[in-house]
């Protein structure tokens, strides 16, 4: 009988989940609109129908736990906490919900980028590696640092929120989490829209993205208008670069890393974000760190990575 762990992220958008086996096959996997449950309650019941079914639609599988990936998601109290763009408000606590239907199994709860990190160090390019970064550049910018081979947590669960260091102090762009000037709120998806809008305003110069409405606009357009010589879409890629290269150069004093990997939406672009990446990044990091730390892409599939990274959480729990 084969061993299976369940792979659940929990999006604003949506709710991905799957089963996968300890060699990181996936062996089945669906997603449900995250609005389709008005309560975390309701989610919880649904959800573990859903996954009872998925079991018994394969031949012979046994499942010997659930890992969820979630925003601010608390890998020692297995709650998700005061989530800004989920629905469900205050302390949910999924980990005690969940194990109401899944008696004796355990329930792995945590933030969705270090879910993603356990993925990138047990299935992806981290493997063998004791130190690195995992960045998360989707809508937002997710981080997990793993150090002396050790995911770092904290005291409170919540560590490595690099996307929430200051690139102007408390000034800048306004986020999610109620300041102004965070690091994602210039390097995600998200982010480098709002530099293209910025740059189309300052400026008179033609560009293929200037009929595009901001709701519209993707960083896969802001992409293809790059590869197309579009002269706003480079800017806002080096701008972005620089930045982003800027901030990974001070996080390496902290835990000097082998490597730093870029995973998501915006990490897809390839060299269009990697080369202005690893130029400002070695510009600004400290001479001791010069030429030692890798900046790679995510060995994950992103369609099935958050899939993965959240199942990578119960293999890593229960080795």
């Amino acid at each position: 009988m084969k061993e299976v762990s369940v792979g659940m992220d929990i999006g604003g958008t949506n709710i991905a989940y799957g089963l996968v086996d300890r060699s990181g096959n996936v062996l089945f996997s669906d997603s449900v609109p995250t609005a389709t449950f008005k309560s975390a309650d309701i989610c919880v019941t649904q959800m573990s129908e859903k996954i009872n079914l998925a079991v018994k639609s394969l031949n012979d599988v046994k499942l010997i736990g659930i890992g969820i990936g979630a925003p601010n998601g608390n890998y020692y109290n297995g709650t998700i906490e005061y989530a800004p763009n989920l629905k469900w408000q205050g302390v949910i606590r999924l980990k005690e919900m969940f194990g109401k239907n899944f008696l004796s199994l355990p329930v792995i709860v945590t933030n969705d980028a270090n879910a993603a990190t356990i993925g990138e160090m047990i299935y992806g390019g981290a493997k063998g590696m004791n130190n690195f970064i995992l960045i998360t550049l989707g809508t937002g910018l997710g981080s997990g640092i793993v150090a002396n081979g050790k995911m770092i947590y904290g005291h409170d669960g919540f560590a490595g929120e690099i996307g929430h260091t200051f690139v102007y102090l408390n000034d800048g762009r306004e986020c999610g989490c109620g300041r102004k000037g965070c690091l994602e709120t210039y390097c995600s998806a998200t982010g480098i829209k709002r530099t293209v809008f910025e740059l189309l305003g300052n400026s008179i110069e033609a560009s293929e993205l200037r009929n595009i409405s901001f709701n519209d606009l993707t960083a896969a357009m802001i992409s293809n208008a790059a590869k197309n010589g579009d002269k706003i879409a480079l800017r806002a890629f080096d701008i972005t670069g620089r930045i982003l290269g800027i901030k990974l150069a001070d996080s390496v004093a902290h835990t000097s890393p082998e490597a730093i990997f870029l995973f998501g939406g915006l990490a897809n672009a390839g060299e269009l974000i990697f080369e202005p990446t690893r130029k400002y990044f070695e510009e600004n990091v400290l001479n001791i760190f010069k030429n030692k730390v890798k900046i790679l892409p995510s060995e994950l599939n992103e369609t099935n990575g958050a899939i993965l990274g959240s199942a990578a959480l119960v293999w890593k729990e229960i080795n």
